[in-house]
């Protein structure tokens, strides 16, 4: 067979051209699987006929301007086959750019160099997409279904800009489309199930899932384990469903993507039927086409079958890059160029609405957006830190007018509605809200917030704090794309109480700070709760937990006691003995901050200098330069006692080897929070006595 002869290989292709670009997608693929020995070809060599005609003839999408916010989003949530993605950004010429300042740059997004070092160190080309590394990847995806779920939050954005930002005369701001490619287990895992059913509730019919129905995962047919009608389900979740029976038909796929475009009141998922490793005479419909190179006698064979010269590697054949720049290159560059001119007249008609669109793709603030935030008097019975935070939210979302969030169907307990909206918020008809109902939903939760954040806006998502067990997934992959996620987590420790271990964190917090690139930050009191929302906002490219108490808690005097402002340090010296050196350090977050202010008096009228440091966030404590470190925790200071409701694990990093961590060494229990501080040991006497032992050693 010649090139230009690969009728076998493509049904209804429009001409030869574009046979020959699926087919050089295909090989591209092979071919780097093949030198990294390590990858998944199967499904690239599949479904290149459909993300071919997707791009060349339905994405809105321009080459030259990755970053136009109208674009339509595609995401391969079944990244395992990061090499079909890869491969179309190559070819259709991705530009590449900084997402920071928004610049285009000059080189190419994915040279074919980094897909001959595909899965190499330093290749724009991971084993799997990476957003944060190549531009034109939306998200990172890895986890499967974690795409999917991320592409319900672009769309829920989408929807949200667009009643925002679109006026009469100007309807077309925002009005970009989502897609996104899965596979057999992507609809398997239930965070994909989780994501549908959200959005089939909201109408989300700028969604297009499609899903590649190949029947096999890496321990062979999906019969092994999967049998259910994946179409019947998503009717059930209030979705279209349209069917593509044969993945080579590019006019069924033409009619499955203009079913969807023709859709105006649900979301759509095509089920594609392919062939894995399609072509390759004896791994195609085999589970070693999913997980493995081919091999290279058997790429050879793959070639001959696509009428491609058996020895070429990393070819790409004269016209196919032609071909792409006639087709999504000039129509997108048309598209965007025709967005741009009419964004330079909805500036002259709309120029507030205009700025906030500037500052929100720049991932920056209104000038004001601060002042209003709360300020709290000293009181002895305080605040729970989830209703002082609940009103510093309140307070930003009024000046930020893109930040919005919503609780897993905790919002009464998180605190976390705006109470000036209506309480209903984001819903079909109402998508100019800004309250979100996730409904009882976590691990899809924490995914449909990345990709809220991706689209620009700034979102949070709420729920207890011992339900970051199923939100991990998505809290990982916010920390791995530098994104600001905000997780509002409440019911931060045994101060839960009565509700018991399952619901008492433990080990929650030494998984956070574990995690690199996440802040974690717990509040001591209303003031530091404030302090600690305006350290959340102003992050850029890190996601941040703040976890907050039910039980309330002393607002701390701060003319006796130093300023909240130290929160953005990470810790800060609260109380001391001024002009004295500290003959024992008690160190808490949260809750026992007070503890351990209560100690401090006492211990004081005993003569014995303890200082008090508030250490709300590790992370950014990590951060100071030494001198600063030292200033706060003076090496020469050996008596060390930690406090917190916690798995002590890691706060030997700060009390030595030799000091005292007050914490938690098991799980919790259901009892009053009274008899559960007794029980554990958080009381003052307790503090105390650590404190006058740590004196003692630290002088022998």
């Amino acid at each position: 067979m010649s090139l230009t002869d690969t009728s076998a290989s493509v049904r209804n292709a429009a001409t030869p051209i574009e046979m020959l670009c699926i087919n050089t997608i295909r090989t591209l693929s092979m071919d780097a699987v093949q030198a990294a020995n390590s990858g998944h070809p199967g499904t690239p060599m599949a479904m290149a006929p459909l993300v071919y005609t997707l791009w060349q003839e339905f994405l809105r999408y321009d080459p030259n301007d990755p970053l136009w916010p109208n674009r339509d989003r595609f995401v391969l949530s079944a990244g395992h086959a990061s090499m079909l993605l890869y491969s179309i950004l190559h070819l259709s010429g991705v530009k590449d750019a900084d997402r920071t300042n928004l610049k285009i740059l000059d080189g190419p997004a994915v040279r074919l160099e980094d897909i001959k070092n595909f899965r190499q160190l330093g290749s724009r080309c991971p084993g799997h997409p990476e957003s944060h590394l190549t531009t034109g990847v939306e998200t990172t995806t890895g986890p499967l279904g974690q795409g999917y779920a991320n592409s319900v939050g672009m769309a829920i954005a989408g929807r949200w800009l667009a009643s925002r930002y679109n006026q009469p005369g100007f309807d077309d701001i925002y009005d970009y489309n989502v897609f996104a490619l899965g596979g057999d287990g992507c609809n398997m895992e239930g965070v994909s199930g989780e994501a549908a059913s959200l959005a089939g509730h909201l109408k989300l019919s700028n969604l297009c899932w499609i899903y590649d129905s190949n029947h096999i995962t890496i321990e062979g047919a999906t019969s092994l384990a999967f049998s259910e009608d994946v179409g019947a389900r998503f009717a059930a979740y209030g979705w279209n469903v349209t069917h593509v029976t044969d993945a080579n038909d590019l006019d069924m796929i033409r009619g499955g993507f203009r079913t969807f475009l023709a859709t105006k009141d649900r979301p759509t998922l095509i089920i594609v039927n392919s062939h894995i490793g399609y072509g390759s005479p004896h791994r195609q419909d085999t589970k070693e086409a999913h997980g493995e190179a081919l091999g290279e006698e058997e790429v050879k064979l793959t070639k001959r079958f696509y009428g491609w010269p058996e020895d070429a590697k990393f070819l790409v054949p004269e016209g196919v890059y032609e071909n792409f720049q006639k087709g999504i290159g000039v129509r997108g560059k048309s598209e965007r160029d025709r967005w741009t001119a009419r964004f330079v007249q909805y500036g002259s008609a709309h120029a507030d609405l205009s700025k906030e669109i500037s500052l929100m793709e720049h991932r920056q603030l209104p000038s004001s957006w601060d002042k209003d935030l709360p300020t709290f008097p000293a009181d002895a019975k305080g605040l729970a830190t989830r209703d002082s935070a609940a009103k510093v939210e309140n307070a930003i979302a009024k000046n930020v007018p893109w930040f919005m969030g919503g609780a897993a169907d905790l919002s009464p307990s998180t605190k976390t509605l705006f109470t000036f909206e209506p309480v209903n918020g984001f819903q079909p008809g109402s998508y100019s809200l800004r309250n979100m109902h996730f409904g009882i939903r976590e691990h899809a939760m924490s995914a449909i917030v990345n990709g809220m954040n991706l689209t620009k806006v700034r979102p949070f998502g709420a729920t207890f704090f011992v339900f970051t067990d199923y939100m991990r997934g998505g809290m990982r992959l916010s920390a791995i794309m530098g994104i600001p996620a905000i997780y509002v987590l409440t019911h931060d420790s045994i101060g839960v109480g009565e509700d018991g271990p399952t619901h008492q964190p433990i080990e929650h917090l030494a998984i956070a700070r574990a995690t690199p690139g996440l802040i974690t930050l717990r509040p001591a009191d209303a003031n530091e709760a404030a302090e600690a929302w305006k350290v959340v906002m102003q992050l850029q490219k890190q996601p941040a937990l703040l976890v907050l108490t039910r039980q309330a808690l002393p607002t701390l005097d701060r003319t006796r006691y130093a300023s909240a402002a130290g929160v953005a340090r990470g810790a800060y010296i609260l109380a001391e003995n001024a002009g004295k050196q500290p003959d024992v350090l008690l160190l808490a977050t949260g809750s026992e901050v007070s503890l351990c202010v209560e100690a401090f008096e006492q211990l004081s009228k005993e003569g014995i200098n303890a200082r008090v440091v508030s250490m709300p966030s590790w992370e950014l404590f990590a951060k100071q330069d030494q001198a600063y470190r030292d200033s706060v925790l003076p090496t020469s200071v050996k008596a060390r006692v930690s406090v917190e409701m916690a798995a002590t694990f890691g706060w030997e990093r700060y009390v030595g080897m030799t000091g005292r961590s007050i914490g938690m060494h098991s799980f919790g229990e259901s009892a009053p929070l009274k008899d559960l501080l007794k029980h554990f040991g958080f009381t003052v006497e307790n503090v105390i006595a650590a404190a006058k032992e740590q004196i003692q050693a630290a002088k022998q």
